[in-house]
């Protein structure tokens, strides 16, 4: 039985040839994946056949990592992608019930633009839009932006705030019946449901008003990726879903148990924010199938592509160890702070080398590994799940579209024949489908964040 009679939710999370970093080498990927609409078409298609809540897409401003061998002048990391709202919106027109998540900075774009290009996709999908709050953790991307250096952790987190307040209060610039467009008495719409926000700000200001009508949806979901100390209470306040890495279920639950603990001091209840941790499955129909898949993807990785992701990850130089070394004492960072915590825990709890650790994360970077059969993959989703470890999960395939084609076909119809999954979404958009209140406006924008209807 479900938890509590509730069904588990489920993230498509899309990287072009695949999550593991060597997916892009595997004979049953795409290697121009990354720029092909119609690779795109039939995965959104695949994930809403199946019944997925969503597509998720992550993003950065920069080329991440140092990925070219010194001797033969080699590029050997995967890159070159799509921009992933113009990508949502193409894939819009071609789905009509699955949920489009994408990643927007809140260090390298400003709170207008956010607001504005989300309640657009809202408006195109019908009310399916979600925006991955992020405060970008590669520091490579400063340099895009006029500046010498990335924003500290913790201005990057106080910009964060303040910029999903004032995107919120930009949604709310037009009450949802304002436009009235009376072509007889001429009047577009009422301009006593229009409602300017005057943000003046310690990293902002904004006058308003969006000119764009209030999304369908009140406020696309707002879905937050950081796991800090500052992301946690970040999400505690504002976000509606939060994507998390727990490679535990010990540290799952009490991740779980933090964060919707925090939520009652900002008048939220804990049903406000679904927790969807990521989960990289390796399906074979049979345990042997599985591993030999694993195996082969794991047999190509290239080591400066495995030390290299290990350094981004870790806030590590590595430069002056050996592969076989033990994993050095990490600095201080103001990259992402969580993952260099979960993978400097992972490597002295197991006692790993540097070669071991990237071994290790490769394929989830960080997140939870899971391979087997479906009825395996489908007994740890469960019991984490209904130990209150998360609300669903973000599924990150090793390979596309191999490893989504393999999720739906065998994996999905397990956790419906238990009663985990939905076999048919609950409405057309994406608040509904998750199970969250649609925002009701905030009439008065100097009272606060909009109470749920």
């Amino acid at each position: 039985m479900a938890r509590h009679g509730e069904k588990l939710h489920l993230g498509a999370f899309l990287y072009p040839g695949g999550h593991h970093v060597a997916a892009w080498r595997h004979a049953s990927s795409q290697a121009d994946a990354g720029v092909d609409p119609a690779h795109y078409r039939r995965l959104a298609q695949v994930a809403e056949a199946a019944k997925f809540d969503l597509i998720f897409l992550a993003d950065g401003v920069s080329i991440r990592g140092d990925d070219i061998d010194a001797l033969s002048r080699t590029a050997i990391r995967y890159v070159g992608q799509f921009e992933p709202l113009t990508l949502l919106s193409h894939l819009s027109a071609v789905t009509e019930r699955i949920g489009l998540v994408a990643t927007a900075s809140t260090t390298y774009n400003e709170p207008f633009h956010v607001a504005r290009k989300f309640a657009s996709l809202d408006h195109l999908s019908g009310g399916r839009a979600g925006w991955n709050l992020v405060t970008s953790a590669d520091p490579r991307e400063a340099y895009n932006f006029g500046r010498d250096s990335h924003l500290a952790h913790a201005t990057r987190y106080a910009r964060a705030e303040e910029l999903a307040d004032v995107v919120a209060g930009l949604w709310d610039s037009f009450e949802d019946d304002a436009f009235v467009r009376d072509r007889a008495e001429g009047r577009f719409f009422n301009p006593d449901k229009l409602h300017v926000l005057a943000h003046e700000g310690a990293h902002f200001s904004v006058r308003g008003p969006l000119n764009v009508p209030r999304p369908p949806q009140g406020h696309p979901v707002v879905v937050q990726a950081g796991s800090s100390e500052a992301g946690k209470a970040l999400a505690a306040r504002t976000a509606e879903v939060i994507f998390t890495a727990q490679t535990t279920l010990e540290d799952a639950r009490a991740f779980y148990a933090d964060v919707k603990g925090r939520m009652a001091r900002y008048g939220r209840d804990p049903d406000d924010l679904k927790i969807m941790p990521g989960a990289f499955p390796v399906v074979g129909r049979t345990e042997g199938e599985a591993q030999d898949k694993y195996g082969a993807l794991q047999d190509l990785i290239h080591p400066v592509v495995g030390r290299s992701l290990l350094e981004q990850l870790a806030g590590l130089d590595l430069s002056g160890y050996a592969d076989d070394a033990p994993v050095p004492e990490a600095p201080a960072t103001e990259g992402g702070k969580s993952r260099q915590a979960l993978l400097v825990t992972l490597a002295r709890r197991d006692g790993l080398t540097i070669r071991e650790l990237y071994l290790r994360i490769a394929g989830a970077r960080g997140h939870w590994t899971l391979v087997g059969t479906a009825a395996q993959i489908a007994d740890a989703l469960q019991e984490r799940f209904e130990a209150d470890g998360a609300d669903g999960f973000n599924i990150m395939p090793p390979t596309l579209p191999g490893g989504l084609d393999d999720f739906a076909a065998l994996v999905i119809p397990e956790l419906q024949r238990r009663g985990l999954f939905r076999t048919e979404y609950e409405g057309r958009t994406l608040r509904e489908n998750l199970g969250l209140r649609r925002p009701a406006h905030r009439r008065h924008l100097s009272s606060g964040r909009a109470a749920a209807e």
